[in-house]
């Protein structure tokens, strides 16, 4: 189950900053695998729920505690399979979805209907709608913003300059939210949300104010450069010039006897065309070795922020979503030392690393399934627009932890790609995608339900 949490919900994270270029693959991997180990290995549920979601009352098996074990195992079988199948497929789908989708199935195989809590799973049901469409307006709204106030002026580099830093403080603010509310919200730190707003200005007011300085700074450089470039260029046109010259003179000197004249000019006319390789060798180049794009100066300056808002989610998610995968394996692991079921079981420390290392295992192996779904299939990406994606999904995070709206992370994170290319208008969406997309979405309960009540009878007719 963390193998393919990796492999299909860690990849939503980064696919978008694949996607845009603002990272490579390679790069995403490691950076992804650092931070969604640490936040599920360092402030990962330590104590979990017996039944995830609270889908299910785990106090109805309180007479039989092998029955809820062997649904624990059959729903983590289950979640795992459908999600294995998805991400084959590329498909981005809801690994809290699929957990619950299972213990929906066990739970009717063995409890009957009343053993569901069916007002919380319409809650999830309604995420299918709440998520993609909240995502996609924010990220809508926010690229529509930056193409009027940055991209499409008379002078970007100004309007950078001048909107940046308040650009990177808006950032912060909400990332640091992000963090308090799904992050680090295991830790049980008891903030309200006048603290947490507190703490976020005061992140968000330092960070703007540092930025503010590098930024113009950065954009100063750029700005000199392009100037030396402008140069280079003035510098090409006038060899260009002396090079037809040249070239002239030498036609008009073949009647004359003196080779030496000849042979002057050819050498003066190969000295110019050296130059001109040289000029053009460096003013088309690369903006460093390392890399095999170049990008604008504007959208530079948001793959910083781009994949800033990829590491803040990225440990946030490996916190929150590794709970998912170690939840059910602690539930088990209770009822085999104590026998009896318990509301919320404590986490070992090695079911912790060994739900990170699955995660990072996961998206080793599997993930560029999905990173390359979300980052290059659904709408072309630049890095304004997976940043305008991925704080558009950081915002709907925040706003529905703490309105208590049903929401999935990685419903959220497809529905602000699809903002992003609507901005850009529906030509640009790949319609086809989208509506197997959202297809696997309305599949995934019912398919984990399926699979779920099959291992579970097959549990049962084995051990019971």
């Amino acid at each position: 189950m963390a193998w393919n949490i990796g492999a299909n919900d860690v990849a939503n994270a980064m696919g978008t900053s694949v996607g845009s270029g603002a990272l490579t693959l390679k790069k995403a991997v490691i950076v992804a695998a650092v931070l969604e180990f640490s936040g599920a290995f360092l402030v990962g549920s330590h104590v979990t729920d017996t039944v995830r979601k609270g889908i299910v009352d785990p106090m109805m098996f309180k007479m039989n505690p092998e029955i809820l074990m062997f649904g624990m195992l059959a729903s983590l079988l289950a979640a795992a399979i459908w999600l294995q199948v998805a991400t084959y497929f590329g498909l981005p789908v809801s690994t809290t979805h699929s957990i619950v989708g299972a213990i929906v199935g066990f739970a009717l195989i063995s409890g009957g209907v009343d053993a569901v809590n069916w007002s919380k799973l319409w809650t999830i049901v309604a995420s299918w709608v709440v998520s993609p469409i909240t995502g996609g307006v924010f990220s809508f709204g926010i690229f529509t913003i930056i193409k009027s106030k940055i991209l499409n002026v008379e002078d970007p580099i100004h309007a950078t300059k001048k909107l940046a830093p308040y650009l990177v403080s808006s950032v912060f603010f909400i990332l640091t939210l992000v963090l308090l509310f799904k992050g680090l919200k295991q830790l049980h730190l008891d903030m309200s949300l006048t603290e947490a707003l507190q703490i976020a200005t005061i992140v968000a007011i330092i960070s703007g104010v540092i930025s503010s300085f590098f930024i113009k700074r950065f954009l100063n450089k750029r700005i000199r450069n392009d100037h030396h470039k402008l140069k280079q260029n003035e510098k090409t046109l006038l060899l260009k010039q002396q090079l037809n010259e040249s070239q002239e003179l030498l036609n008009h000197s073949e009647n004359i006897a003196d080779e030496t004249v000849q042979w002057k000019i050819k050498r003066i006319q190969s000295d110019i065309e050296d130059c001109l390789e040289d000029i053009s060798r460096r003013s088309s180049g690369k903006i460093d070795s390392d890399e095999s794009e170049t990008f604008s100066t504007i959208e530079r300056v948001f793959i910083a922020l781009q994949i800033i808002s990829a590491c803040f989610v990225a440990f946030a998610h490996g916190a929150n979503d590794v709970a998912n995968a170690i939840g059910p394996m602690a539930a088990v692991i209770s009822i085999i030392k104590t026998n009896s079921v318990i509301m919320k079981v404590s986490v070992p420390l090695w079911v912790l690393g060994l739900g990170g290392v699955g995660i990072v295992v996961g998206l080793a192996t599997w993930g560029w399934r999905v990173i390359e779904t979300i980052g290059k299939k659904i709408t072309e990406l630049t890095p304004t627009r997976g940043f305008s994606a991925e704080f558009g999904a950081a915002t709907t995070i925040v706003i529905a932890s703490k309105l208590g709206m049903p929401i999935s992370t990685t419903h959220t994170l497809v529905g602000s790609v699809l903002g992003v290319g609507m901005a850009r208008g529906v030509a640009s969406l790949n319609m086809v995608l989208i509506r197997n997309i959202f297809m696997s979405w309305f599949i995934t309960l019912p398919a984990g339900a399926i699979l779920s009540v099959i291992f579970f009878s097959i549990f049962k007719i084995i051990w019971g």
